[in-house]
């Protein structure tokens, strides 16, 4: 009885903290699109603006996970998210007084950068701290505090518009991000028993992982199945709806929001009930291959058109919110001291996606479409080719599939 107190008693200690973090770093993620009309009025900005304000934030994101990585393992979660929290802080201060578009520019990338290890080094401590068969749900947890992050960057933030303007929601972004960084600043070390490696040997490591041939079962799936789900949710949910399915924008909008609250409920499902599958014999892998194999039908449903995106939509959402077992399931593959190394190539690989194929989704239909093809038969091609990438993808997390299920 006393572990389990003592679990309890570190559950409440470091799950908050660090929830917070991943809250304001969706959040963060997720605000431009809300804010776009004022910031694009007040600024003076057009739609190539906004479009290199927001990837700049993914780019500097993605850019540090490798460097995030090593400096996880060598310095511990506790030190670097809090350092780089204060300079997500700074970030969000200099953008709410920023007052041309490349200020803005910085500032954002700042906060890319200064969010960057709000995940993994979660995923970090909660490898050091706790056992391996909670780390499913321990995952899942965190995902839920991003998906309430994502959301109360919507209807929450357009209320606050007219009270605070982007600017003063900004300042508050910033406000909240410095007391996180106190919160996990006060978080205790791990007192590691693997001995602290040279640079040169956490190199050759993260080397080792990136050849590592379980961590290349699951960088293709991570790549071009979530990497894609997110570009799609991030960008062209709402144009293959209204160009595809007919539907108004504030008709997708709502879409687009059922599909939130759908991931919320997978990452819920897999926070409370993973354990106790597993106890009765299903454990995290099956559930991470039938979320794939749900994804992939989902999709080729949506292309199909074979039903309503009211619900369609959403249920890719909870597939795919299923799939973030895969950063628990890589990491058991490897010892505890280079955990931080290997969520962040992971995520690295599903940025690299989303980064590719936001871009070259757009780029597609662009060209189909200046071919003479109607545009919502270019986004239909564009999307089947991408359903195939991905169905190649999930053929090939199959074959090996002994090296990683002893995990």
């Amino acid at each position: 009885m006393a572990p389990m107190k003592q679990n309890s008693r570190l559950w409440f200690r470091l799950v908050p903290a660090y929830a917070a973090g991943y809250f304001l770093s969706y959040g963060l993620r997720s605000i431009n699109a809300v804010i776009a009309p004022e910031l694009m009025r007040d600024m003076g900005i057009n739609s190539t603006g906004l479009g290199l304000l927001t990837s700049t934030y993914f780019l500097a994101f993605g850019l540090f996970q490798l460097p995030l990585g090593l400096l996880l393992d060598r310095f511990g979660p506790r030190r670097v998210e809090a350092a780089l929290l204060l300079l997500a802080a700074a970030g969000c201060a200099l953008f709410g007084l920023g007052t041309t578009l490349s200020t803005l520019v910085v500032a954002r990338a700042l906060i890319g950068l200064g969010v960057s290890a709000c995940l993994m080094a979660s995923f970090k401590a909660f490898s050091q701290w706790f056992p391996v068969q909670q780390l499913p749900s321990l995952t899942a947890t965190i995902m839920i505090a991003g998906s309430l992050g994502a959301l109360s960057a919507s209807v929450p933030a357009e209320a606050a518009l007219p009270l605070l303007g982007w600017r003063g929601i900004f300042h508050l972004f910033a406000v909240l991000l410095a007391i996180t960084a106190v919160l996990v600043l006060r978080l205790p070390d791990h007192a590691d028993s693997a001995p602290q490696e040279s640079l040169k040997i956490q190199i050759q490591t993260l080397l080792g992982i990136l050849g590592h041939r379980v961590f290349w079962r699951f960088a293709p799936q991570s790549c071009l199945a979530s990497g894609g789900f997110m570009a799609i949710q991030g960008l062209w949910a709402v144009p293959w709806m209204m160009e595809v399915n007919g539907v108004s924008r504030s008709q997708a909008a709502n879409v687009l929001f059922l599909t939130g609250l759908a991931m919320l409920g997978g990452y819920l499902f897999i926070a409370t009930c993973t354990s106790t599958l597993a106890r009765r014999g299903i454990q995290p892998m099956a559930i991470l291959r039938t979320g794939l194999i749900l994804a992939l039908a989902v999709e080729l449903a949506i292309i199909l058109n074979l039903a309503q995106p009211s619900w369609l939509w959403p249920l890719l959402g909870l597939s795919f919110s299923l799939t973030t077992l895969a950063y628990s399931q890589l990491s058991a593959v490897f010892p505890v001291s280079v955990s931080g190394r290997v969520n962040s190539a992971l995520n690295l690989m599903m940025f690299a996606g989303a980064f590719g194929l936001q871009w070259g989704i757009g780029a597609a239909v662009e060209y189909f479409a200046t071919g003479g093809m109607a545009r919502s038969a270019a986004f239909v091609l564009t999307f089947t080719v991408l359903l195939a990438t991905q169905a190649l993808a999930f053929v090939w997390f199959l074959l090996p599939a002994k090296a990683a299920d002893k995990a």
